[in-house]
């Protein structure tokens, strides 16, 4: 994990929408589970003869067409790409942390060059969102990894969890490189090309300033606004469900994901058994052996689907478990936007000084949120078409593996049967001769 940290980068080449149906009803209606272990949040910010016909046409054939037909994106349009590889440690006098290695390829012509090198830390992927955040206050950025674990899960600097990470960090910044506003603004240019961010970070808002822009938000937030728009009332109640809903799910399956390690565990000690059996059962020594072979296979198979689940399903999950807090920050910055638009307005309606002035910063606040509107607005729509393209994607790449896990383990057990049967008829015939 440790090496050396190169930190410039390294030029290699030339230079009003209608709210959809809520889904909230179709997803099962869930207890929580108090007693499961999730992440913290961050506060930063898948009879023999019989069975064998009817999967001729195998369902997961019929997953795979299906996948095939929800593709809407070709490759080819994407004119940035954008890699998170290589983490390494760094130990210095005061702190050990993990950089990542951050390649940009592009064709855009607002780029220097085509392709970048750049190592970035955990706080400036966190520099970089709230940038973003800041510049945009009411569209949707995907939320980035929890900076802290609690206990059950893995150590901070422990390979697998460094690898989440990793994955996490690199989903992040491909999503800001889809985005139609996000991949084009100065900020997310420089993180993909600056040797470094120091210069970069002291340019934003200072922590008064900071504090002031909270001070607002928490004053607005007591005060209300008084005529939110039916829509946004609409989204709010969406975004409460759907945080339920996902978030029973992630819980769920990371239970069955434990509760299944454990019958792994102990089907790993059942072969054994069986081998132990078979040396002192010279008769029943065959058909013993095998029930060890075939509980082998079982736990192989039962362990990459384990793993599937762990490594593909539960992040989609909790993914967008953090996609639900970001979604409430979003609409809780417009209703912030809208309580400075009516406290403003019904201060030009009482106070007589000074009305010009608070005319213009009346027309400039409206303006404001007006424009917050429309974007949250814009964004929405392209966020819950993302959201479901990946959830039904994840959900698919489930079900077949499912499917695939118990078509392997059912072969294997049909093959034990099968064997078994011609081994008693072969003995019958030598009992009748």
């Amino acid at each position: 994990m440790s090496g050396p940290v190169v930190d410039n980068a390294v030029p290699t080449g030339n230079s009003s929408v209608a709210i959809p149906t809520d889904i909230s009803g179709q997803i099962l209606d869930l207890d929580e589970d108090d007693d499961l272990e999730v992440f913290s949040k961050d506060m930063t910010l898948t009879e023999g003869s019989s069975f064998s016909a009817s999967m001729q046409t195998s369902p997961a054939s019929m997953i795979n067409q299906y996948k095939f037909e929800e593709e809407e994106e070709d490759a080819s349009t994407k004119d940035i790409f954008v890699t998170v590889d290589n983490p390494e440690s760094l130990v210095t006098a005061i702190e050990t942390y993990i950089t990542y290695r951050v390649v940009t390829k592009t064709t855009r012509s607002e780029f220097d060059a085509s392709e970048f090198e750049v190592r970035r830390r955990y706080q400036d992927f966190l520099w970089l969102k709230g940038r973003l955040e800041e510049a945009h206050p009411t569209l949707i950025v995907h939320p980035l990894p929890e900076k802290f674990v609690m206990k059950g899960m893995v150590e901070r600097f422990n390979e697998d969890f460094i690898e989440t990470r990793r994955k996490a960090l690199h989903r992040f910044l491909n999503k800001i490189a889809e985005h139609p506003i996000f991949s084009s603004t100065e900020d997310f240019k420089i993180f993909l090309t600056a040797g470094e961010l120091t210069s970069h970070k002291k340019q934003g808002p200072g922590f008064l300033s900071r504090m002031g822009e909270t001070v607002k938000a928490v004053a607005a937030t007591v005060r209300g606004v008084r005529n939110r728009p039916e829509e946004f009332t609409d989204m709010q109640e969406y975004v409460e469900a759907f945080s339920q809903k996902i978030s029973s799910l992630d819980k769920v399956t990371q239970r069955i994901v434990r509760e299944q390690k454990e019958y792994l565990e102990e089907l790993k000690e059942c072969g054994p058994m069986y081998t132990l059996w078979s040396q002192s059962e010279e008769e029943l020594a065959e058909p013993l052996t095998s029930m060890a072979s075939c509980l082998d296979s079982c736990c192989k198979e039962t362990e990459d689907r384990v793993k599937q689940i762990n490594d593909h399903l539960i992040p989609a999950l909790h993914e967008y478990v953090l996609c639900t807090e970001t979604l409430k920050a979003v609409l809780r910055r417009r209703d912030n936007i809208q309580a400075d638009f009516e406290a403003k307005t019904e201060a030009l309606a009482t106070k007589k000084a000074d009305r010009d002035t608070m005319r213009d910063e009346l027309d400039k606040t409206e303006d404001r949120l007006e424009w917050a509107n429309n974007a949250l607005k814009s964004d929405w729509t392209r966020w819950q078409k993302v959201m479901r393209t990946d959830l039904r994607s994840a959900f698919i790449d489930t079900a077949e593996r499912n499917v695939s896990y118990y078509e392997k383990c059912l072969a294997v057990w049909e093959s034990f049967l099968h064997s078994q049967r011609t081994d008693a008829e072969g003995n019958a015939k030598d009992d009748c001769s």
